[in-house]
């Protein structure tokens, strides 16, 4: 067997943005990922759940600083080696961190001691880098929020949020005590908790004016406090060194256009919404007179971008739907999320050479979108693929890089753990996105979840692709053309049934019926009523024929199905061969069916394949594919992050597929090792994603493989979509 050049592979994996940025321009690109549980101290079991969300950097830039609520602690990282961060230990507190910031070595950590929602508290707490030692305590007098600095360090602002209860009153306010804002003083980054001055701010809003809600302060260099009251859907700016109020107003609404308003399994910019409240969370300055604000809209309005206003409260730039829908073009768009969208919430602002640049933290995304400040329109330079539900971001130019925190750790689900990610700024090209859409007929191509692949005849570098049945409402057969850089989608065939988009369908897999259609290799699911079939497509989308698994192969009947399909000769010799995702009820612990169908002859048949053995978790095929004179399978198990320890190509001999009958004795086909994935699916410098569900050999005889991104459901939303050379050299 020859193997690929891992080099060359990673190389061309390597794909511009949806910025097209030339070679010699300096792009982002992720270098490393550090999994907060790596951080949780000796003898706390590593499944416990754990979250980085404010995070902020040491003056040299070597270090980091987390809140990380969940375990009433902040983390700390050592990136002297960015691209090899290093577990820092922990600070615990009596109570939960919600904000921290750092001053001459010092980290100051606002922390929420309440009692209830009705008795809110906190402190503001000096920790030393160095040593760990909590130095100073301040009471803040309530739940705080959002910590900020001025330039020199000599002014701290902290939002005291006192919180609503979502139990109460179905969330809505007003629901007192009211929150207000701290500001204090620090000597030499020392605070002094004397010093506090608390600035009422009720009577402001024109939405609950006697309960504000502070969210977060941003300072700018004339000491000055950009402050978001985010229920109240108001911001505030405020003299930093007098705690006057010098100009208040509301954020106002936003209509939008071009958007998916349903969360109905289907991906659909066509809608609208009109004059939903921006609800502004993080709010940055750009300089002294303008300040940006992400618009969560989490809340009771929808707004799903960010805005840019001058201090008297002018809309200088609104972004309405621009970001959501360039999300959505790299299959990002959480459509379980409508009618509220991909959720911006984190800022970060900073001077990187020349360029003024910030960045908008797409929390239900997971994306952050790298724009550059040109004091008029906003220019959008790149989409960087974050972990799940990034929170918080800080920028380090002086070493050329930039960090998010991502607060969500789905480990109760199996899922991914909260990461810390690592980006660096440098001449290249960016690595990701590496598939986006483009538009058919005037309208958005949305995808996501894609299971499987399947070669165009006589076409080099074009593919077909199938999403399952996260997008239930809108099953679809897209067009790649693998040759672009990024990849792109640029046709979608909807599969319908009598007319209408079909139901009951979880398509894993497809592949040419030898003339204009496919088949496809549909998984059941008893509980969702699906039914494990092929399915013939014609070359409108229109399914034509259904064919049930038979009475032998329904007898041991589970949950994991068909996971790809392919097949062998055309015409009344046409053979389909699909994958078993995971052994049935007759099948031998370890083995699993590859299953053969002749639909001239209506013949099944079947062949046993021999798994691979994990010390965790469970092992299965995820794809089939017939390139030359073997057939190739992806074989992994379905874990995730540092978990995973199998990702892998494996081929059959065509001349050992000689299916048995079903009910009776099948023989054992063997395996040969082709690729370990571990390496390709690495390269982008974040975890492991569980999902390698797609791979199929183009006309040229190029492989290619596609991740699932489970529809940006409990997951990071990453689509991962690479060559891995050629197949013909084997």
């Amino acid at each position: 067997m020859k193997t690929f050049s891992l080099t060359a592979a990673l190389a061309a994996v390597l794909a511009a943005s949806t910025a097209s940025a030339v070679s010699a321009e300096p792009v982002f690109n992720r270098i490393a990922s550090f999994a907060v549980a790596d951080n949780l101290p000796e003898g706390v079991d590593k499944k416990s759940v754990t979250s980085a969300e404010i995070i902020a950097a040491s003056e040299d830039g070597n270090t980091l600083v987390y809140s990380d609520s969940p375990n009433k602690a902040i983390g700390f990282i050592d990136i002297t080696d960015a691209k090899a961060p290093k577990a820092g230990g922990s600070v615990a507190f009596d109570g939960e961190p919600t904000s921290v910031t750092i001053a001459a070595g010092k980290a100051l950590v606002a922390i929420n001691t309440r009692e209830s929602f009705v008795k809110p508290s906190g402190i503001l707490a000096q920790v030393d880098i160095a040593s760990k030692a909590v130095d100073t305590t301040c009471d803040l007098g309530g739940q705080p929020d959002s910590i900020a600095l001025n330039k020199d360090k000599t002014i701290a602002a902290i939002a005291i949020e006192n919180e609503r209860d979502e139990e109460v009153n179905d969330g809505d306010i007003p629901q007192l005590p009211a929150g207000d804002l701290v500001i204090l003083s620090l000597k030499d980054g020392i605070v002094d908790c004397g010093s506090i001055k608390h600035v009422t701010l009720t009577g402001l809003a024109d939405v609950a004016g006697d309960d504000p809600e502070p969210e977060f302060v941003a300072f700018n260099g004339q000491d000055e406090i950009a402050l978001t009251l985010q229920e109240n859907n108001y911001i505030v700016v405020i003299d930093g060194k007098t705690g006057t109020v010098k100009s208040h107003f509301s954020a106002g609404s936003v209509s939008l256009e071009g958007v998916d308003t349903k969360k109905d399994g289907a991906l659909k910019f066509t809608g609208e919404m009109k004059d939903v409240a921006r609800e502004p969370d993080a709010v940055k300055w750009l300089d002294d007179n303008r300040f940006v604000v992400a618009n969560e809209g989490d809340w009771k309005g929808g707004a799903r971008g960010f805005t840019i206003f001058d201090k008297t409260g002018k809309v200088l730039y609104e972004n309405g739907a621009g970001l959501e829908r360039e999300i959505a073009k790299i299959g990002h768009y959480p459509d379980k999320r409508n009618k509220k969208g991909v959720e911006p919430e984190g800022l970060e602002a900073a001077k990187f050479g020349e360029d003024n640049l910030f960045f908008v933290l797409a929390e239900r995304a997971s994306i952050v979108g790298v724009y550059k400040d040109t004091g008029a329109e906003p220019e959008l330079l790149q989409l960087l693929p974050s972990g799940v539900a990034p929170e918080g971001a800080v920028a380090i130019p002086s070493r050329n890089l930039f960090v998010t925190a991502n607060e969500a750790d789905l480990v109760e689900d199996g899922g991914a753990r909260s990461h810390v990610m690592l980006y660096e700024r440098a001449e290249g090209e960016a690595a990701y996105p590496q598939i986006v859409s483009t538009e058919k007929d005037g309208e958005l191509i949305g995808f996501g979840a894609l299971s499987g692949l399947a070669p165009v005849k006589d076409k080099p570098g074009m593919l077909y692709a199938v999403n399952d049945s996260f997008y239930a409402s809108q099953p679809t057969i897209f067009t790649i053309d693998a040759t672009a850089k990024p990849a792109k989608i640029v046709d979608a065939l909807r599969i319908t049934r009598n007319g209408a988009a079909a139901q009951k369908l979880d398509s894993e897999g497809l592949t040419s019926d030898g003339e204009d259609g496919f088949w496809l290799a549909n998984e059941g699911d008893a509980d969702k009523l699906y039914s494990h079939a092929i399915i013939h497509v014609n070359k409108k989308g229109e399914i034509d024929k259904e064919i049930a698994i038979p009475a032998e192969l329904r007898a041991g009947e589970k949950r994991f199905g068909f996971e790809g399909i392919t097949s062998i000769g055309e015409g009344d010799d046409q053979i389909l061969w699909m994958a078993m995702q995971r052994e049935w009820g007759d099948d031998e612990k370890g083995f699993v069916k590859l299953v053969s169908y002749k639909p001239s002859s209506k013949e099944w048949g079947a062949v046993r394949y021999p798994l691979e053995k994990t010390e965790e978790g469970w092992v299965g095929l995820s794809e089939i594919t017939v390139h030359g004179d073997h057939a190739y399978i992806i074989e992994r198990d379905n874990l995730i992050g540092s978990a995973a320890k199998l990702k892998k190509i494996y081929r059959v001999a065509l001349a050992d597929l000689k299916p048995a009958k079903l009910g009776g004795e099948l023989p054992v086909v063997k395996k040969e090792e082709v690729r370990d994935l571990l390496p390709d699916l690495k390269a982008l410098g974040g975890y492991v994603i569980d999902k390698v569900e797609g791979f199929t050999v183009d006309a040229a005889g190029n492989g290619y493989v596609v991740t699932d991104n489970d529809g940006v459901d409990d997951s990071s939303g990453e689509t991962l979509f690479f060559p891995i050379g050629t197949m013909n050299a084997m």
